[in-house]
């Protein structure tokens, strides 16, 4: 969590060189169907609303999460699904979606990829993640916490996500330059 007054709960990046040209490596980034290949919690999904890949499309994600992710703090454990809605469809540049509240409404929590050409041909891929305000899981889990607690929450969570971040670009990779 970041200390600084207005600044984002989470603001995380991860990057990689991919040797495919950015329309290659967009066109499987936009295909939110196959995150579960590369994915740390995403087991598969659909698109459930609008122009799959395409701004204000909707994607039903299913997750699951084991018993000792960040074991003390009451997060979602199991199975579980997830609303997101397409904001940004820039092909061979940028991908993003913002994860949904449970009426429908889009959230300052934004996942996405952006691409640039790298010099060789290949692509430099970036996954990003910034939650700016707090989302209803965000606050349904920090709600009760002390802010001793709330402050090794976020620094615990940061962690794990960079790490799954980085684990998903490494997987990405493979599956992107082996296709």
């Amino acid at each position: 969590m970041n200390a600084e007054p207005n600044a984002p709960l989470f603001d995380i990046r991860v990057e990689t060189h991919v040797a495919r040209p950015p329309e290659f490596v967009y066109a499987v980034v936009s295909d939110l169907p196959r995150c579960h290949e590369w994915s740390e919690e995403c087991t598969g999904g659909e698109w459930s609303g609008g122009e799959p890949g395409t701004v204000g499309a909707v994607f039903l994600g299913h997750n699951r999460r084991e018993a000792d992710v960040v074991a003390w703090a009451p997060v979602v454990r199991g199975a579980w699904d997830t609303e997101a809605e397409v904001v940004a469809a820039e092909p061979a540049h940028r991908f993003a979606w913002a994860m949904r509240t449970r009426a429908g409404r889009a959230q300052d929590s934004v996942w996405g990829y952006t691409l640039s050409p790298a010099p060789d041909g290949g692509t430099a891929l970036a996954h990003h993640f910034r939650m700016g305000a707090p989302t209803e899981g965000i606050t349904g889990i920090t709600g009760s916490m002390s802010d001793d607690e709330r402050t090794a929450f976020f620094t615990e969570w940061t962690a794990k996500v960079t790490s799954d971040m980085a684990a998903t670009v490494e997987r990405l990779k493979k599956a992107v330059e082996s296709s």
